[in-house]
C-alpha cells in the first residue's frame, strides 16, 4: 500500500504532525522494550549465583531471550499489514509488561527460562517501529527515519548496562538482600512498558491519514482479508532472505554482544559489576548516532546512485562489521580492547541502518511481512551465536568465529538486485513526493 502525504522532512523537535508523534513514540516504545528484554542480563552476575546456573545454563537463558523473536516478528509483520501498527504495538507492549515484571518471581532454572523466553516476545517491536516509519515518511528520508528510530530504540540495550544496575542498587537501598533485590527491580522496566503501550493507542495513528480501520471503510486502503496473503508473497522473493541472513550478521551480532559483553568484560578482564556494564553499555550506546549514519548515508547515496548504490553501501559496512569483530576478539588489553569494542559498533549499526533503508523497496503491499522476515532474520542470527557461548570454547574464540562469518555473509548483499523499472519506480516516487512537499511549502506561503 502506497500512502499519501508522507513526510519528506524530520522535524526532531516537533511532536504535533501525526507523523513526528509516530517517529518519537515509536523509538521510545522500542528503547523501552529493548530495556525490558536485555534488563536482566547486567545482573546475570548476581542471578547466577542465586540460582546456581552453569554455564550451559547460562547460555540457553541468553538464547531463550532471543528464539521466541523470531516468531514473534513472523507474526507480528503480517499483524501489521492487518491491524495496523497502533493496535499491534499497543497489544506487544501490555502483554510484554507481564512477563518483564514477573520475572522475579523464577525460583529456579527452569522458571527462569521460561520467562526470558516469554519476555524475548517484546523483541518484535522492533518490526513494528520500521513499519510505522516506513509509512509515515517519504523516500527521500525513510532510510533515515527507519535507522534512527530503530537505533534510538537499540539505545535501550545499552542504557540497561548502566542503569540497572543502578536501579539495583537504588533497591537495595531499601532492600538489603541482593537476591530479593534483583527481582523487585525488574518490576520497574515491566510498568513502564505498560504505561507506554496505554499512551501509544492514544497518542499515535496507523498512518498519515488516520488509521487502517478508517482508511478501509472509506475505501482508501483494500480490505483486511487482502493482506492474508501477504507473508507468502514475500517468502517467495528471494532477496528478503538474502536480507535475512544479512541482518542476522548485524542485528544478530548485536543481541548476542548485549547478551554476553558485560560477563566477557567481567570474567576476561576482571572487572565488577558496575565496571562491566557500564563498558559494555558504550556498544548499545552508539546506537545513538550510528544506526542513523548508516540510514542517512544509504539516502544520500540514494540520490546519486539509486537503489543500486544503497545495496553496495551495506556490503561495505557489513565487510568493515566482520573485520573489525575479528580485531576485537583478539585483544588482551582492556585499553585497547574498549576503543574496538567502539569501533566495532559503529559498523554492526550502520549495517542495520543500511539493511532496513532497503527494506522499503522489496515489496510495498507485502511490508509488514517483508520486514517481519527480515526482523526474524536478527534473532535467527543472535540464536545461531548463542550455541557457541554455551560450548566450552573460550568467549574469544566464538567472536572470532563470528566475526569470519559475517565477513562471509556480507557478499550475500550483491544478490539483493532490483530492476530497472524498480529503479525508476523508486526515484520517480521520491521526485513526486518532494514535488508535494514543495507545493505544499509554496501554498502555506
Amino acid at each position: 500500500m502506497d500512502f499519501k502525504n508522507k513526510a519528506t522532512k524530520i522535524n526532531l523537535f516537533s511532536f504535533n504532525t501525526p507523523q513526528m508523534r509516530a517517529f518519537h513514540l515509536t523509538w521510545f516504545a522500542f528503547f523501552l522494550c529493548f530495556f525490558g528484554w536485555f534488563g536482566i542480563a547486567p545482573l546475570l552476575v548476581i542471578v547466577r549465583e542465586d540460582l546456581g546456573l552453569t554455564k550451559a545454563q547460562l547460555g540457553n537463558t541468553v538464547i531463550a531471550s532471543v528464539l521466541i523473536t523470531i516468531f514473534a516478528r513472523l507474526a507480528i509483520g503480517w499483524l501489521c499489514d492487518r491491524i495496523g501498527p497502533r493496535l499491534a504495538y499497543t497489544y506487544l507492549l501490555v502483554l510484554g509488561s507481564i512477563p518483564v515484571m514477573l520475572i522475579g518471581l523464577s525460583q529456579d532454572y527452569t522458571q527462569f527460562l521460561l520467562f526470558r523466553l516469554a519476555i524475548g516476545a517484546i523483541g518484535a517491536s522492533f518490526v513494528i517501529t520500521q513499519y510505522h516509519t516506513s509509512v509515515m515518511f517519504a523516500p527521500n528520508v525513510v532510510g533515515t527515519a527507519n535507522a534512527t528510530t530503530a537505533g534510538w530504540g537499540n539505545l535501550g540495550g545499552g542504557v540497561t548496562q548502566m542503569v540497572m544496575p543502578m536501579i539495583l542498587a537504588g533497591v537495595m537501598f531499601f532492600v538489603s538482600n541482593q537476591f530479593l533485590a534483583w527481582r523487585l527491580a525488574m518490576v520497574i522496566p515491566g510498568i513502564a512498558l505498560l504505561l507506554t503501550g496505554i499512551a501509544y493507542y492514544k497518542l499515535t495513528q496507523d498512518a498519515p491519514d488516520g488509521n487502517f480501520k478508517e482508511l478501509r471503510a472509506s475505501g482508501e486502503m483494500p480490505p483486511a482479508k487482502e493482506s492474508n496473503g501477504t507473508f507468502w508473497e514475500a517468502s517467495k522473493d528471494m532477496r528478503v532472505w538474502s536480507l535475512f541472513f544479512i541482518y542476522a550478521a548485524c542485528f544478530g551480532i548485536e543481541l548476542t554482544i548485549n547478551g554476553t559483553a558485560a560477563l566477557y568484560f567481567a570474567d576476561y578482564f576482571g572487572l565488577g559489576i558496575a565496571t562491566a556494564g557500564t563498558i559494555a553499555a558504550l556498544f548499545g550506546l552508539m546506537n545513538i548516532f550510528a544506526r542513523s549514519l548508516g540510514g542517512i548515508f544509504s539516502d544520500k547515496i540514494n540520490f546519486t546512485k539509486g537503489l543500486r548504490g544503497r545495496v553496495l553501501f551495506l556490503f561495505a559496512c557489513l565487510f568493515l562489521e566482520g573485520i573489525a569483530l575479528m580485531v576485537f576478539s583478539r585483544m588482551a588489553v582492556l585499553t585497547m580492547a574498549v576503543p574496538m569494542l567502539i569501533v566495532f559498533s559503529l559498523f554492526v549499526q550502520m549495517s542495520e541502518g543500511a539493511t532496513y533503508s532497503i527494506v522499503p523497496y522489496i515489496s510495498k503491499r507485502a511490508l509488514g511481512s517483508v520486514s517481519g522476515i527480515v526482523g526474524a532474520g536478527g534473532n535467527f542470527g543472535a540464536v545461531a551465536a548463542g550455541f557457541l557461548f554455551r560450548t566450552e570454547m573460550s568467549w574469544a574464540v566464538a567472536y572470532l568465529i563470528l566475526g569470519v562469518v559475517v565477513t562471509s555473509i556480507a557478499f550475500l548483499s550483491f544478490s539483493v538486485r532490483f530492476s530497472a523499472v524498480e529503479e525508476d519506480a523508486a526515484r520517480k516516487e521520491m521526485e513526486e513526493r518532494l514535488a508535494e512537499q514543495a507545493g505544499a511549502v509554496a501554498v502555506a506561503a
